[in-house]
């Protein structure tokens, strides 16, 4: 995982362009531990439903 590629991921899921599913596969981190960097950075977590596909 790259610093800048998290950053990126961080914000597209901030601005709900991504899902935490999304988001983590952009990152190249599991969800779970998306998840965790979501909440060091002072982003909620978002109840999710499942994706549209």
């Amino acid at each position: 995982m790259s610093c800048k590629s998290l950053t990126t991921a961080l914000t597209l899921y901030r601005s709900e362009t991504l899902t935490l599913e999304q988001a983590a596969r952009r990152s190249g981190v599991p969800a779970m531990k998306f998840a965790a960097a979501l909440r060091s950075h002072g982003i909620p977590v978002r109840e999710e439903r499942g994706e549209a596909r």
